[in-house]
This record gives C-alpha cells, sequence and structure tokens, in this order.
C-alpha cells in the first residue's frame, strides 16, 4: 500500500521499460537511466512500450 502525502516524490519513466524486469532490473532504470537515487523514498512509475500497462513501485531495490 502506497501512503500519499505533500512530500511524496513520484519519479515517471518517459520511455517504455520491459515490466518482465524484476527488482533489481527496475533498480538500474531507476539509478542510471533517470538518474534518481531509488533509496530515497520516491515513487517509481514504469509503462510499457504500448502504454496499456503500468507498474508503480516504491522500493524497486528489493
Amino acid at each position: 500500500m502506497f501512503h500519499m502525502n505533500q512530500n511524496l516524490k513520484v519519479v515517471l519513466a518517459v520511455e517504455p521499460v520491459d515490466l518482465r524486469k524484476s527488482f533489481n532490473g527496475l533498480y538500474a532504470v531507476a539509478r542510471n537511466e533517470l538518474g534518481d537515487i531509488p533509496e530515497d523514498g520516491a515513487l517509481f512509475v514504469f509503462s510499457n512500450r504500448s502504454r496499456n500497462r503500468i507498474t508503480v513501485h516504491d522500493q524497486p531495490y528489493r
């Protein structure tokens, strides 16, 4: 469950991502391609190539 508050940072990946990636793969995308640090407690939103599915992770490094 996600708890929303005004200090919550949401990071949206604008490029499509292979949603079959593991948490480690999404962690790598967050660190390397988005240039963000997943340990800072943001929500990370990823979509597939056809933009008809999304996945949201609060800590993709688990």
